[in-house]
């Protein structure tokens, strides 16, 4: 394992292996507010060599579940200042994971005054969970005027901002899963007739414009951005211009010289897989550095680095149930059992309970 477990760079960032921990949804910010449970929880995993982490509104209006952390007030740019500082002890560099829930959401999760927003006004297929009334039909999002996507960008500048002041190396923009940034992009979700809606050069306009934002508040090297290309999560179906889409924001995203994209593939969940084809693209298209995840171990993470089809590779449930992960990789230790009964609970059972060895 000569590659994953040395030191890499990522821009200007040195980091301490190969490894990321990906973003995973956690539900523990009461009040929306990063807490000291969170600190523990990331400290603990400091051992990767880039968090990056669980999604963060950059909007009252992004708040879309319950118990998600925001980076848009005093308050919380103050939590996220003790957990950063957590991570860092341990080594890791800490980029916060920038996601505005858009359309998946519900007025019961979100704060007063709170908006579910979308391109357009086509609701999501499926329930929300929300901790007054249970599961919840996703609502109709209202769609969004040109005063509300003007704001929503000037948001993501201002998230970028507030998360560098808490010490943050930097943000990635979360154009994945079925949230706001991927809403814009896919046609199922978008189908304004507008300057934002109808072909790929206008849909991916809204994504484009809040990278802009964010590269205009701190920095290109500081501003990643995370893709899921046929991912199906929250009612993203596959449609057939797929592939070439993805190409063209790809090479647009490279232009804006982003220091690197995150390309998600959910098949190992159940999604369709992504073809090797589109990866090979986006490798191709977009010059910085790429992360892969999706249902890697070691062995497949060494390899993928050793054929360069990637410079970082990204975990999610493995360092969510081994703090230790890098660690027991590298010893071949035995792994925790998952508790996918507390993923998204409040407290800290599952989430800083589990053991080291």
């Amino acid at each position: 394992m000569s590659i994953l477990y040395s030191p890499a760079t990522l821009g200007p960032l040195k980091l301490q292996n190969h490894l990321v921990m990906a973003p995973m949804t956690r539900n523990r910010a009461t009040g929306n507010v990063p807490n000291e449970l969170i600190a523990e929880y990331y400290g603990q995993r400091s051992s990767a060599g880039l968090i990056v982490t669980e999604g963060t509104s950059p909007s009252p209006n992004g708040l879309g579940y319950p118990r998600i952390p925001g980076i848009f007030s005093a308050e919380q740019v103050e939590g996220w200042r003790k957990v950063v500082a957590a991570a860092h002890a341990g080594g890791a560099k800490f980029f916060i994971q920038l996601m505005h829930t858009g359309r998946i959401g519900h007025p019961l999760n979100l704060p007063t005054g709170g908006r579910v927003l979308g391109p357009s006004a086509i609701a999501a297929a499926g329930e929300i969970y929300t901790d007054a009334e249970g599961m919840k039909p996703h609502p109709t999002p209202e769609p969004m005027t040109d005063a509300d996507i003007k704001t929503a960008i000037a948001e993501f500048g201002t998230a970028a901002r507030n998360a560098v002041a808490a010490g943050a190396d930097g943000v990635e923009l979360h154009a994945a899963n079925g949230y706001l940034l991927e809403q814009f992009i896919r046609p199922s979700s978008n189908q304004r007739t507008d300057s934002y809606g109808g072909s790929i050069e206008n849909r991916a306009r809204f994504v484009l414009e809040a990278a802009k934002a964010a590269i205009a508040a701190i920095g290109a090297d500081k501003v990643g951005i995370r893709l899921s290309p046929y991912g199906v999560f929250n009612d993203m179906p596959d449609y057939p211009e797929m592939a070439s889409d993805y190409a063209y924001l790809a090479a647009k995203l490279n232009e804006l010289g982003l220091v690197y994209v995150h390309l998600v593939d959910h098949s190992p969940m159940g999604a369709p897989e992504v073809p090797a084809a589109i990866k090979q693209t986006i490798r191709k298209e977009f010059k910085r550095s790429l992360i892969l995840s999706g249902g890697y171990d070691a062995q497949r993470a060494e390899k993928e680095l050793e054929d360069k089809a990637c410079d970082l590779v990204a975990v999610g449930r493995p360092f969510l149930s081994n703090p230790d992960l890098v660690s027991r990789w590298k010893s071949g230790a035995a792994l925790n059992e998952i508790d996918f009964g507390t993923f998204y609970t409040p407290g800290q059972k599952g989430f800083t309970d589990y053991p080291s060895v």
